[in-house]
């Protein structure tokens, strides 16, 4: 399996303080990395520092075998794809001239959409179930549909690596499922993918692996089946889980009750 970003030592946050410190993380051609923890556990700034949008304090990122700072900013567009949890929209705008803006990191200054353009930004809307409505405004869709266009936007611009922020932390349970089933066919495409979820079982619905982020710091790496414990969720989240598994399915977590003192804390 192509690796296709890695991360050694990564650390980084705002004002000088690191919110996230020395991470390892690596993800390869057709992996869905997930990365879970608390709330200010430090996961939406890892995606922003794997992404080259805040810089690094110390570590490194390697994007294909070479420094993310080697890269031009175009050529990391071009490769990794970023899906925020959500975008407002100051002014009315199109389904289509949403999805376009995907293709923006493949046109020079002067230089017009091509047909691949269009044809590009038409797939990715098909590709997400919505290609009958790229002339309505972005504005009287569902946030469901929304959070769509905006998948849809960063697959129009071809990436082979995802970096996915809580993408369905808004959605229903039927707009997870849709998110959650395209996601899978792309990476079983042999798109990567590294997502941070709230959602345990939306994580575990999809991850090859896992990423636990504790204070900034990773206290647990690998394979689900390998890592997840009781203890974990008490220490990490401040809760008692049990697991389920039916017909050879994903593991999911029950979340019981609070942990009991000295066996975790919980975190605002």
């Amino acid at each position: 399996m192509t690796t296709l970003l890695y991360a050694n030592a990564l650390s980084g946050g705002y004002g000088g303080d690191d919110v996230v410190r020395g991470v390892d993380l690596s993800v390869g051609e057709g992996e869905c990395v997930a990365v879970l923890g608390p709330n200010g556990a430090g996961k939406s700034t890892l995606l922003r520092l794997l992404a080259g949008i805040l810089p690094a304090s110390s570590g490194s990122v390697e994007l294909r075998g070479k420094s993310l700072q080697a890269w031009r900013r175009r050529e990391v567009a071009r490769q990794v794809g970023f899906v925020p949890q959500i975008v407002n929209f100051a002014f009315p705008v199109t389904v289509t001239e949403v999805v376009q803006q995907g293709r923006a990191p493949h046109l020079g200054a002067w230089r017009p959409p091509s047909p691949h353009d269009h044809a590009a930004a038409a797939a990715a809307l098909a590709r997400v179930g919505l290609a009958g409505r790229g002339g309505a405004a972005i504005q009287h869709l569902s946030g469901g549909e929304r959070q769509l266009v905006l998948l849809a936007r960063t697959l129009a611009s071809e990436p082979r690596l995802l970096l996915l922020d809580e993408p369905t932390a808004a959605l229903d349970v039927r707009h997870q499922l849709e998110f959650a089933d395209i996601l899978g066919q792309l990476v079983s495409e042999g798109v990567g993918a590294v997502l941070v979820a709230h959602d345990w079982n939306f994580a575990l619905r999809l991850a090859h692996r896992l990423v636990v982020l504790h204070h900034g710091r990773v206290r647990a790496a690998g394979q689900p089946d390998q890592i997840l414990c009781p203890e974990l969720f008490g220490e990490v989240f401040g809760v008692e889980v049990e697991f389920l598994r039916r017909n050879g399915g994903p593991l999911t977590v029950l979340p019981q009750r609070l942990a009991r003192r000295g066996e975790g804390s919980v975190e605002s």
